[in-house]
């Protein structure tokens, strides 16, 4: 199957597309939402239903990224040596950590100071690709059962506490959510690498479900199958309530509350329960839109093909827009100039809007980025030549 940009997997760039259409829900609510400055919405003693579940579905985001991630480079793969593939792994996992620190920073905080590194999303799928591209060339039997042992037993580290500064340094780099003091600096570690750069190899393999020799009747039986087992190995797990998650679930005041404690798994790092529930069902839409073809579908596949210039683009526009909600609400710019992140700034204590602004800005914002991908998908496609355009 050949993977150019003129015969590429819709299904696959309409999951991802999704993926990036609900992520900028979960960012307009931390620019937007009244609440994100005063608690978090899964903690269950101050949340609501709708707000929980406005969290949740955001969850998707980042196991479907790094997944997918996988998939495409096994793609790129198929026209190019394996030995070419780890130097082109490398170069972009390189200029994904460099974007991280630069251009996608500036985005989030608006300003450019390195007292505070961000180790974020792009940040893990950077240091991911760099890891895939030693992965690849191991058998791929024992990279797969490595990757799945990983990904089950890592939360038998949970407990795991170095006390040795350097130690506890590595540690957090490996998989503690932190906030690490360098003395001259800090380092937000907010993607720890495992298992994060265990999940990409899995969507690396994975990739060979779409060979032309993988009869498409039997691809879509196996997401189904693979699909529906692990959400079924989930609800197992989070029903004894003993492990797959850092946080057991309670009962709590409302069937719904309930219902949300039960489902409240933990994403920092992601633990074996949120990947379960969150790349279990990914599959199963990926079997339900195999043969899906309309004109909103199509949409979708648009902004999947275009992923980083999305991701890009949709911070600096909410950013923006948040700055002059602020001002236009009584705050100023300055307090829009982020230190760490943004509800976490105590001089926006009042800022925001309720929950249904929030969906009203994250629908007109998805409508009115829509064309600009749409134009910088027909450039990529048109302008092959240019090699840089494969880097956003």
């Amino acid at each position: 199957m050949q993977t150019n940009r003129k015969n590429r997997i819709k299904s696959i760039d309409m999951l991802r597309g999704l993926v990036m259409v609900i992520m900028a829900l979960d960012h307009v609510r931390d620019y937007f939402h009244f609440d994100a400055y005063f608690f978090d919405p899964t903690d269950m003693s101050q949340t609501n239903v709708p707000l929980f579940w406005t969290r949740f579905v955001t969850h998707f985001c980042a196991p479907v990224f790094v997944f997918l991630a996988g998939t495409s480079a096994f793609f790129v793969g198929q026209r190019i040596t394996k030995k070419t593939l780890s130097t082109w792994l490398l170069k972009r996992g390189l200029w994904l950590v460099i974007a991280e620190f630069t251009v996608i920073k500036l985005a989030w905080m608006f300003k450019l100071d390195y007292s505070i590194i961000l180790l974020q999303v792009i940040w893990v799928l950077g240091i991911s690709m760099i890891f895939l591209a030693g992965f690849i060339h191991l058998p791929k039997k024992l990279m797969v059962a490595v990757s799945l042992i990983v990904i089950f037993g890592h939360n038998l580290l949970d407990s795991v506490a170095p006390t040795d500064p350097t130690t506890s340094i590595l540690w957090s780099l490996l998989h503690v959510f932190n906030l690490v003091d360098l003395g001259s600096f800090q380092v937000f570690v907010g993607y720890p690498m495992i298992p994060w750069i265990f999940v990409m190899p899995l969507g690396y393999y994975f990739g060979s479900f779409y060979l032309p020799s993988f009869d498409s009747k039997f691809r879509i039986k196996r997401l189904f199958q693979l699909g529906a087992g692990m959400v079924l190995i989930f609800f197992a797990l989070r029903a004894f309530n003993t492990y797959g998650d850092p946080y057991l679930w309670a009962g709590q005041d409302s069937i719904g509350l309930t219902i949300a404690s039960f489902f409240n798994v933990t994403k920092y790092p992601p633990s074996l329960l949120y990947l379960l529930i969150t790349l279990g069902p990914s599959l199963i839409f990926l079997g339900l839109v195999e043969n899906w073809q309309n004109r909103w579908t199509q949409k979708l596949v648009v902004i999947g093909r275009v992923p980083m210039f999305f991701y890009i683009v949709h911070i600096y526009v909410i950013h923006i827009l948040a700055v002059f909600a602020a001002i236009f609400t009584g705050f100023s710019f300055s307090d829009m100039v982020i230190d760490l992140w943004v509800t976490l700034q105590p001089q926006l204590r009042g800022y925001g809007f309720s929950l249904w602004v929030v969906y009203l800005i994250w629908i007109l914002l998805t409508l009115a980025l829509y064309p600009i991908c749409s134009w910088y998908n027909d450039y990529k496609t048109n302008h092959r030549e240019k090699w840089w355009l494969t880097y956003i």
